[in-house]
């Protein structure tokens, strides 16, 4: 049987999930199909994918018997993730999920009990700095106990003007409206910025100390009736619990809006050494630079780091989560794993909503039966 790929949306990103099939190394064996309710964007999406089957409903396209290696891609906005998600897990395909994963902790951990119900993969596409040069670079100095115990990460990408909705695909009105996306700056980089920093930390239980989101005042033209309800800037102080027993401050940050500075800082310190890196490189070589102290003397050593491969960011997570299903060594981003660092997300919210720390548990997720 050919490799089946289901794709349900035929917008923009669904187009850059079907442009790394090509990379998956599985030759012309694979059939596509994609399901979309509006009829203009299935023509534009058959102009570039002639051979993709065309659907106007996700039903008629899931509704043939599934084959154990089918794969779903949920490519739409976050408020219909849950419902589409369940709908192909319950069809018994693996199903792949655009991010963020759900748009509600109770969302999140029913995807995540259906999906071990029906013995299938739900994974998010929140992998896509994953496995870059740079950050694969820093994660060898970790290993290596080059930096000695970590303490402290700053994590800090502050951005003057991008907000998405606004600036960023103008006409997605959806991404301001708290209902249909989840959240704003948090929902919308955050599960980039976790899937990053639990992949190098590898915690087994995150405190969220303290949060806070803000939304600051620019002026602003929007249509008539846009609801405009989510942040643009926000923060946290987290606490990361390691596997070894240690812990690990993390100041956190993201904008996508306010009148201060812009910066990006990815920086780790450890007694022994530090290291900050380009972890948000699309393709390519990244910058990493360590420094460390040498007969007492700071010294500082520069690093580019170069892939040996040409996957593009944006075709990562179809090709690791195909990795997944086929039993190979893969950095997808799956169940447990997935629910972890939206939780992690979910946290901050929760955190500010109540004024309270919140905490989230790894291992409740393994054990759980929600």
């Amino acid at each position: 049987m050919p490799l089946r790929i289901y794709l349900i949306g035929a917008g923009v990103i669904s187009r850059t999930h079907a442009k790394a099939i090509s990379e998956l190394n599985v030759g012309d064996d694979v059939e596509l199909s994609v399901a979309d309710t509006n009829t203009k964007a299935l023509q534009d999406f058959s102009k570039e994918f002639p051979h993709a089957r065309l659907f106007e409903d996700v039903p008629s396209m899931l509704e043939e018997p599934a084959q154990p290696d089918d794969i779903v891609v949920v490519a739409t906005p976050p408020f219909t993730h849950f419902k589409l998600a369940c709908a192909a897990l319950h069809t018994k395909r693996h199903v792949l999920c655009e991010k963020p994963l759900a748009v509600s902790q109770e969302q999140a951990e029913e995807m995540l009990e259906l999906a071990r119900s029906q013995d299938r993969f739900i994974g998010c596409c929140s992998d896509r700095f994953i496995g870059t040069p740079a950050t694969e670079k820093v994660k060898q100095l970790i290993q290596s106990d080059q930096l000695g115990n970590l303490y402290h990460v700053t994590f800090i990408h502050r951005g003057q003007r991008g907000r998405p909705g606004i600036e960023y695909q103008p006409n997605s009105k959806w991404f301001l409206n708290h209902q249909q996306s989840g959240g704003g700056v948090v929902m919308d980089w955050g599960p980039y910025d976790f899937a990053t920093l639990n992949d190098l930390l590898s915690p087994v239980k995150i405190e969220v100390l303290s949060a806070w989101l803000e939304t600051p005042e620019t002026d602003l033209q929007l249509p008539e009736n846009t609801v405009f309800d989510v942040e643009t800037h926000a923060g946290a102080q987290l606490l990361y619990y390691l596997s070894n027993g240690s812990t690990v401050s993390v100041n956190y940050e993201r904008s996508s809006c306010t009148h201060g500075s812009e910066r990006s800082i990815a920086e780790i310190e450890g007694l022994k050494g530090a290291v900050n890196w380009d972890w948000q490189s699309w393709e390519g070589p990244g910058k990493v630079d360590y420094t460390f102290d040498k007969n007492g003397i700071l010294e500082s050593d520069q690093h580019i780091a170069k892939s040996e491969t040409t996957i593009h960011a944006m075709d990562r997570p179809l090709i690791y989560f195909y990795w997944k299903t086929q039993g190979k060594p893969s950095p997808a981003i799956v169940n447990e794993q997935a629910v972890f660092n939206f939780s992690c997300i979910q946290a901050i919210y929760e955190c500010v909503a109540t004024g309270r720390p919140q905490t989230v548990d790894l291992n409740s997720f393994h054990k759980a039966s929600f």
